[in-house]
Parts: structure tokens; sequence; C-alpha cells
């Protein structure tokens, strides 16, 4: 199949390595191979900094040296597919967990995850959250039970991390000190925004499966059920409790 001019200015353009596409002309005389590559610099330039700013924790872990040789690394082969240049970076948490210098920090990607569900949940659409009175009539009713789904608001994103993803973020907010952090405990946590404010909600491992259990669309029996295979010690009145008070509960369905 024949390249298109269209993909041969795409792939230029993040690329600078490469010539300048061919039929380039400027309307004043002036060469326009140096006009494309002072473009080609200003658009990479703002792509970077696109990520640096959505990915700032990422950014202070391994260094502004690092993190925009990365970035670089990334837009060879990634343009953005949105007009919103905040909403740029989609796929940028799995290329660092494929990114060979970047290994021995295996923290990085799950890090990366929890900073692009904060973009995801504060561009989600705005509802209101299942009150408790209303789950409170639900559960009273046993006949319904076998068939009650939860649905989690609209901005709701689990992370599940084999690592401190979520400390290490909380660090880098100043909300604990990095020194007590331990990169290598698994954490959990839920990215929610309920009113104006994206928050990151800590989750302990059972609460968490639950979560993802009701996230797949499972009935509230069989969420439990599931969750319990893997954690005996679950508490269902407690996950349930903490979900509702950080208002992370949307919708029943039957």
């Amino acid at each position: 199949m024949n390249r298109t001019p269209e993909a041969d200015f795409r792939q230029a353009l993040l690329n600078p390595e490469l010539s300048a596409p061919a039929g380039l002309w400027a309307w004043n005389g002036s060469d326009p191979t140096t006009r494309f590559d002072v473009y080609r610099n200003n658009v990479i330039v703002s792509l970077i900094e696109a990520l640096e700013s959505t990915f700032s924790v990422v950014q202070r872990l391994v260094g502004e040296q690092f993190f925009r040789a990365m970035a670089r690394e990334y837009l060879r082969e990634h343009m953005p597919n949105h007009p919103v240049l905040a909403r740029f970076g989609d796929s940028f948490p799995g290329f660092i967990a494929e990114f060979e210098p970047a290994s021995s920090l295996p923290y990085l990607a799950d890090t990366a995850r929890l900073e692009w569900a904060r973009v995801q949940a504060y561009h989600a659409m705005d509802a209101g959250p299942l009150s408790a009175e209303t789950l409170q009539v639900a559960l009273s009713e046993p006949e319904r039970l076998p068939q009650l789904r939860i649905s989690l608001h609209p901005s709701a994103h689990l992370l599940r991390s084999q690592y401190a993803a979520v400390s290490l973020w909380a660090a880098h907010q100043d909300l604990i000190p990095l020194s007590q952090v331990d990169p290598w405990q698994p954490e959990q946590a839920l990215i929610l925004r309920p009113q104006l404010e994206v928050e990151v909600i800590p989750l302990d491992r059972a609460t968490a499966a639950f979560t993802a259990c009701l996230i797949d669309g499972l009935t509230l029996g069989a969420a439990v059920d599931e969750t319990l295979n893997t954690h005996s010690d679950f508490d269902l009145n407690a996950a349930l409790a903490l979900l509702l008070q950080r208002q992370a509960l949307h919708v029943l369905s039957y």
C-alpha cells in the first residue's frame, strides 16, 4: 500500500532523525526544511510538556532528563488522538512497563496508571452518589438480593498494584513522608471524582477485590462469594460503608 503525504508528514513530525517530507514550500521563500525543523521541535516540546504535566510524579521519580528522553521515544509511535492535550498519554503507562531503561523501577508503570486514572476521573461525567437510604431499602428485600447489582460512580477507576504506587503518589503530594514508603509493598486504591476534586482512596486487598467484582458487573451476592474465596476476612458491611461514605456508589439495578 502506498503511503500518503499525510502519513509521511506525521511520521517525520515526531522523528527528528527523519528528513522533512517532500513537497514542502514556504510562502515567503524561506527554507521549508528549516521551518519544518522548528515546527517539529515546537510540537515535540509541547507534547513532552503535556506528558510531564499529566505524569508529574513519574517525572519526579526518574528526573527531568530521563523523563524527556523516555517521552521522546514514546512520541515516535504515539500521536495525540484528542484535541485536548491534557488527555494525551493513555498508552504511556503501558509503554513505561515495556521500556527497558526503566526496568529497575517496576513501580513506575503503576504510578503512571494512577496518574492517568486521575485524568480519566477528572474528565468523567458528573453523577450523583447512591444514598444510604436507597441501599438500605434494597438490602432489606431478601427476595431481590440475588439479582441486585451496584454500579460505581462513572469516574471510578480501580488500581491494584504489586508495588506502593499509591504511597509513592501520596508522598509526592506531601501527604506522607517519602522516607516511610516501601516501594515493594502491594497497594490498592480507588480513584474517584465524586464532586469537584479527584480523590485517591486507599483500599485493603479484600475491599479492592470486592470493588473489582462490582466494576465487572457481578451481582452483590456473586461479588461477596468471589471476594470471600480469596479473602476470608472480608467485611461486607465495612466495605459498603466505606464506598458509601466516599460517594463511590452510583445506581442499583436488578
